[in-house]
């Protein structure tokens, strides 16, 4: 019965050559079609998580603002500022920060022989904060203690930058003049895909220790505190922490909405989801409408087919076949003897 079945589908395959080819198009359109917008979403989505997490996996940016309260006597308005204090007061009593450095950035010149770059800021940071930012080094090594212990002069280059610099020649253990004093390359960072930073990017930065910094400019004040909490999931607690903290030692309000301002990856999760599900509700859209007439297509050549077949059975019963014959493929019989043979 199997092998009768087949045999008849490969022979009304065999006289219907377009028909055939177009049913087999229609499905095999569908079903691509849906895989590739599908995958195309999947491999959407993972490019953008990537590119912000090149951010920084677990990272809480935090500027210093005005106080807009006036808590125990505190006139508003006061000018919050970040210093080494606010860093030990942060390490002592929150417990669920990881790691935090303060940041301090300038745009001096910088340059290598005849190149020379002005625009592009200078960093100055701890070296933690190349684990928390995911700062990679592509060659050579990434900021260590004994650099910021010994306020070693030495500098590390963003992708972009070293290219600007030194071309295509190895930078590792050259020296370039930072403001006018001569420090050693000892790591240049891979290129970044990057969809948010602060400052700049960091294909255009270059970071030196903190403590060395501070023979450039005045670092008595951080533009930045960066942190990173033990684990994700205790990001918005480590916040709370890290305010209460400064908030106890500056004397301000915890509750001051406009004294600190904190950017974490809870700001980035309603942008990374309001992409991606518009786009997947978009894609889903399109593949059920090629879908759709995928299907159109294969159900009018299958009633085309059908309507074929009850003409071709009605004939042989009026010739007088038998269920036995109406079972059987090929032409219609031209001749009622044959059939009754």
């Amino acid at each position: 019965m199997l092998t009768e079945i087949i045999r008849e589908a490969w022979v009304a395959l065999k006289r219907n050559y377009t028909r055939s080819f177009l049913t087999m198009l229609g499905i095999v359109w569908g079903i691509a079609t849906v895989t590739l917008l599908i995958a195309y979403g999947s491999s959407f989505r993972s490019i953008l998580v990537g590119g912000f997490n090149a951010f920084g996996k677990s990272v809480v940016i935090c500027w210093p603002q005005q106080t807009s309260e006036q808590p125990g006597g505190q006139r508003a308005g006061k000018k919050v500022v970040l210093e080494k204090a606010d860093l030990e007061m942060v390490k002592a009593t929150a417990p669920l920060v990881k790691y935090a450095c303060l940041e301090t950035v300038r745009r001096p010149s910088i340059a290598y022989g005849d190149r020379m770059v002005g625009t592009d800021p200078v960093r100055g940071v701890c070296p933690e904060y190349g684990e928390m930012r995911n700062e990679v080094p592509s060659e050579g090594r990434w900021l260590n203690a004994e650099d910021e212990l010994e306020r070693r002069r030495v500098i590390f280059l963003g992708g972009k930058l070293k290219e600007d610099l030194f071309s295509g020649r190895p930078a590792v253990g050259e020296t370039v003049l930072v403001q006018g004093v001569r420090f050693t390359v000892i790591g240049v960072m891979a290129r970044k895909i990057q969809l948010s930073n602060y400052f700049s990017s960091d294909d255009d930065s270059s970071w030196i220790p903190y403590s060395t910094a501070g023979d450039l400019w005045n670092t008595r004040y951080a533009a930045v505190l960066v942190f990173a909490p033990v684990a994700p999931q205790f990001e918005k607690r480590a916040m709370a922490q890290v305010l209460a903290a400064i908030a106890t030692r500056q004397q301000f309000s915890p509750t001051d909405p406009k004294a600190f301002q904190m950017f974490g990856r809870d700001e980035f999760r309603p942008v990374i989801d309001g992409i991606t599900i518009g786009l997947e509700v978009l894609l889903t859209f399109i593949g059920a409408l090629t879908l759709g007439i995928g299907g159109v297509g294969v159900m009018n050549i299958m009633l085309v087919s059908v309507e074929e077949r009850i003409r071709e059975i009605g004939l042989r019963r009026a010739l007088g076949a038998k269920k036995i014959h109406r079972r059987r493929s090929g032409h219609p019989p031209t001749d009622g003897t044959s059939i009754r043979r």
